[in-house]
């Protein structure tokens, strides 16, 4: 720990280098030309002032972002500033929030004062007098020291670096001694170098004939190079099946009590998990909400840092909501908050939702905070929508974003079941399992349930400590396909599977042929590998056994997970690694090249 703390006070004295670096010349030059109007000085200080309390800021917002995230800040925070209104919101909703900004403006107040104070007793000139060659050799001096400091190592090759932190083979020691405000200017920096504005690992034609050979692609006759014929592997007509696919809001596998959690705090999903078609080894593509959408809907994975759906030209895929409308289903999304943020709404409708209930919807006095409804309420909302959907004689395919297990935590009052004495992080996974409960319970009633395949997921799961830097509990989430119907022996799968794979999966379960132009597999027909997914400036890859992490600054390790050992065995497994590596840099630079090129959507899926 006393290591971390040094580390911390080297990149302090990197940004504090910085700060000073421009207030320092213009003082020496003041000092040695005599020129004695506090005019300038007062400019300096301001100067300064304005600088520290941008840094003591991005200090304090580092500290929610941080623990929801586990990494520190970068500019993947900007994401969201088209919707600051939302964000504000968010933030003025929650009580240690608000704290916080309080306590960050008292300790601004403080510094005001004492640089005013340092101001007049130190820069402010006097009538003592000096000579310019001292204070030239003194102010040189002293600016060594600060540029030596900006540099942050005396060795030649290299200045300090984010891996410079890395010291230990545990996670949290080796993030305690960042700066938030380094970990931001240098993702700044890095996302304006060319290579880094879109992903680009191999030539574009390796890439290609890596992912056709990984997923088994022999067709020929697409503009797409991965768009493939599927066909029917069931001997039977198409199942004409309702779909609903759920997405949990951070409902990270080591959440439930299936996967050890201790106070079995999801006791209807556990349940469902044993009479259901139940996939253990399921990750999420990303570490945000927009990338489970994304991914879940339409089968590509997430790009790093990348806000794929909110983006000015809005580029057309097939997935879900596309291939079951072309297929005659009728297609609603449910959500409970502004349907602006994100772009979601922008980013369905162009891409096969006919319908988006959102905040806007509901009773305003059912409207609890900027995230809109409880989940519970959006449940209750969603089924005499499904009903009408049913009586007009078409299958429909609703898709369900719950928020109750994101900061705000808000449990309503008049609730029919009383939460146990925890703390409100765990009464709300309590609460969204309930809400749940009620869901399938209320359905259970009406007549297109026993006709509906249900998929349960999460848009990402959640930071639980971690041994690694890159926690397996931010994208180890359920995978559980419900459908008694077609279902009558549940079953459990090890195999590995991710997030982009629900599309293809679900099309198998229905019948219908179809084209596949996404990365995706059918879980319940093909393999994988490897599992892999990203986290803004790292991504991870992992067997049953292995875990990579590649960090942005190229910093390699590889873990043996099942046994949480932190011992780094990357050079010890070239091999392996090289093959983990192809895989996941393969399909991400291939997904790159798609969106690019405007083969994601039905141009992909034009003949040659």
């Amino acid at each position: 720990m006393a290591k971390s703390f040094f580390m911390g006070w080297r990149f302090d004295t990197v940004i504090s280098g910085y700060l000073l670096a421009i207030p320092l010349v213009l003082l020496t030059i003041l000092a040695v030309l005599k020129i004695e109007k506090s005019g300038f000085y007062r400019v300096i200080a301001s100067f300064l002032g304005v600088l520290y309390s941008i840094s003591f800021v991005g200090t304090v917002i580092n500290i929610p972002y941080f623990h929801y995230f586990a990494d520190h800040l970068t500019t993947v925070a900007l994401i969201w500033f088209n919707t600051p209104d939302f964000v504000f919101s968010m933030i003025f909703d929650n009580a240690a929030y608000v704290f916080l900004i309080l306590l960050s403006l008292f300790f601004l107040y403080c510094y005001f004062r004492i640089l005013r104070r340092w101001r007049i007793a130190i820069l402010e000139p006097t009538d003592s007098e000096h000579k310019w060659k001292q204070i030239l050799a003194v102010s040189l001096l002293v600016m060594g020291v600060t540029f030596l400091g900006i540099r942050g190592r005396i060795e030649v090759k290299s200045p300090i670096r984010v891996g410079t932190a890395s010291f230990s083979n545990y996670a949290l020691p080796n993030q305690l001694g960042l700066n938030p405000m380094f970990t931001f200017v240098r993702s700044w920096i890095d996302d304006r170098k060319p290579e880094n504005q879109q992903l680009r690992y191999m030539d574009d034609q390796v890439a290609i004939d890596n992912v056709r050979r990984y997923l088994n692609i022999r067709d020929t006759k697409y503009k797409s190079p991965i768009a493939r014929n599927v066909e029917p592997v069931r001997d039977s007509l198409p199942n004409e099946l309702n779909v609903v696919v759920i997405m949990l809001e951070s409902m990270s596998a080591q959440k439930m009590g299936r996967y050890g959690h201790p106070l079995k705090l999801t006791p209807f999903l556990d349940s469902l998990a044993t009479v259901s078609q139940t996939f253990d080894s399921v990750y999420t593509a990303g570490i945000h909400t927009f990338n489970g959408l994304y991914s879940t809907l339409y089968g590509y994975p997430a790009l790093m840092r990348q806000h794929l759906m909110d983006v000015v030209t809005i580029p057309r895929y097939t997935g879900l909501p596309i291939t079951l409308k072309d297929n005659g289903y009728q297609t609603i999304h449910f959500m409970t908050h502004d349907p602006q943020f994100d772009n979601v709404a922008g980013f369905f409708s162009t891409n096969g939702y006919e319908t988006i209930i959102s905040k806007g919807d509901f009773p305003k006095e059912q409207v609890m905070s900027t995230l809109g409804v409880p989940d519970h309420y959006m449940f209750d909302f969603a089924v005499p929508r499904l009903n009408a959907l049913h009586e007009k004689g078409k299958p429909f395919f609703a898709s369900f974003m719950t928020t109750s297990d994101h900061v705000p935590y808000i449990i309503p009052d008049d609730l029919p079941y009383t939460p146990r004495d925890l703390k409100s992080n765990l009464q709300i996974i309590e609460y969204v399992d309930w809400s749940l409960r009620r869901f399938f319970s209320n359905a259970s009633k009406e007549e297109w349930f026993e006709n509906t395949l249900f998929v349960i997921q999460a848009d990402h799961g959640q930071y639980v400590h971690s041994t690694y830097d890159m926690p397996l509990s931010y994208h180890h989430t359920p995978f559980i396909v419900y459908c008694p119907k077609m279902f009558t022996k549940p079953t459990s799968y090890g195999k590995l599977g991710l997030q982009i794979d629900s599309y293809a999966t679900i099309m198998g379960l229905l019948n219908f042929p179809y084209v596949n132009n996404t990365l995706g597999i059918d879980l319940f027909e093909e393999t994988r590998p490897f599992a892999y997914f990203s986290a803004d400036n790292k991504y991870g890859v992992l067997d049953h056994k292995h875990y990579l992490v590649v960090r942005q600054d190229d910093n390699k390790s590889l873990y043996k997970y099942l046994d949480r050992e932190t011992t780094n065995y990357y050079d010890e497994n070239i091999n392996l690694t090289n093959q983990m590596r192809s895989y996941s840099e393969s399909m991400t630079h291939v997904a790159q090249w798609m969106i690019i090129n405007d083969l994601t959507g039905k141009k992909g899926i034009e003949l040659k």
